[in-house]
């Protein structure tokens, strides 16, 4: 369709802008300002900045005929809105991470992270080679979105406590900060979970309106001062091994891009996945080292408290499994990370181990 009869039956160019506040898309001389909100606080590190690099990058290649205005979450929509905006067409584009709107459909899940689930490049296996891009099609087709993956925070730690995990037990209780599948995991352990903006999780650390937390890993966490209230870290956590972050548009704002606007998009998002992946693992170690120094003791969950964790993600996976849709991507994504995972084992699983050993890294 052009741009004048997307203006005429787009919702934001028809009735539904008369029911909102927001701003419909410029229109000038043949360029377009798109608005992007996003579930990130201004300036989170890494996220943020994945949600940045997707609007000048989609501004740079299209030679300013889109023009990206990103909004951070907060200053046009809510974090928790984001979804609900852009599928009723009252912002263009968000950028995300979905397991924040399992609300909404449970098989968003697979799109962003499942626990015990795909690392990065296991889920770039499946979304581009086995399967998975076409069944996001499907499911977010539903909601009238169209979903790439932008970015990638790589393994995330097990996070902040207030005090030592040494049994399962320890969690009965706990007021515990975590989104998605991975909550619902803590929850079944007895802990009081809850879902945060990421922008508002110092403050309810620090204030104690809950007792940890999980983020991302050593860097956004050193950034966002985690360190500054308790000093005890899990490094390694069960709930997010390759959360995929999301540049998710609505489908008539889709729709109506040219083929070439179409594949600038297209092309930002995977740019980003990957740069957004190395950016995390480049500082991370460097990130963990500062902590280490400032007292922060780099702890390892035991291995009944990692089997407690088994057994309730397990449970809280399979609690979806009368859905169609959830059914079906669920099984295409397993099959997917049993192939991966089949190669991996016998061949950069030992490389790396064996490597490590050799040159005593």
């Amino acid at each position: 369709m052009d741009r004048r009869s997307f203006l005429r039956t787009s919702a934001l160019g028809g009735s539904a802008a008369a029911a909102t506040t927001l701003a419909a898309p410029a229109y000038a001389q043949g360029k377009r300002t798109l608005t992007m909100v996003t579930t990130w606080g201004r300036g989170l590190a890494g996220v943020h900045d994945a949600a940045q690099y997707c609007a000048d990058g989609i501004t740079a290649v299209t030679d300013g005929q889109l023009t990206v205005d990103l909004k951070a979450a907060g200053e046009l929509v809510g974090a928790f809105e984001v979804f609900d905006a852009v599928s009723a067409g009252q912002a263009d584009m968000y950028h995300g991470v979905d397991y924040y709107f399992l609300g909404q459909h449970p098989a968003l899940s697979f799109f962003s992270q499942i626990p015990f689930g795909m690392t990065f490049q296991e889920f770039n296996n499946w979304f581009y080679h086995a399967g998975g891009r076409e069944l996001a099609d499907e499911l977010y087709g539903i909601f009238g979105l169209k979903a790439f993956p932008a970015g990638n925070t790589g393994p995330q730690a097990g996070g902040w406590y207030s005090r030592e995990i040494n049994s399962p037990e320890d969690f009965q209780g706990l007021k515990f900060r975590m989104p998605g599948q991975g909550g619902e995991v803590l929850g079944k352990l007895g802990a009081s979970v809850q879902n945060l903006p990421g922008a508002e999780v110092y403050q309810a650390l620090a204030s104690g309106a809950i007792e940890g937390t999980e983020w991302i890993g050593p860097w956004a966490d050193e950034k966002a001062g985690f360190q500054e209230i308790t000093k005890i870290y899990y490094t390694a956590g069960f709930h997010e091994p390759g959360p995929v972050l999301n540049l998710t548009l609505n489908l008539d704002t889709w729709e109506s891009l040219t083929p070439a606007q179409q594949a600038a998009v297209q092309q930002v998002a995977t740019a980003c996945h990957g740069w957004n992946m190395s950016q995390f693992m480049a500082n991370n170690s460097s990130a963990l080292q500062r902590l280490q120094a400032a007292g922060v003791q780099v702890m390892e969950f035991p291995d009944a408290v990692w089997d407690a964790f088994g057994a309730a993600a397990q449970e809280v996976i399979q609690e979806s499994m009368d859905d169609e849709i959830y059914a079906t991507c669920h099984e295409s994504y397993m099959a997917s990370l049993k192939s991966s995972a089949g190669w991996n084992s016998r061949s950069q699983a030992i490389f790396t181990e064996q490597r490590d050993r050799v040159i005593g890294l």
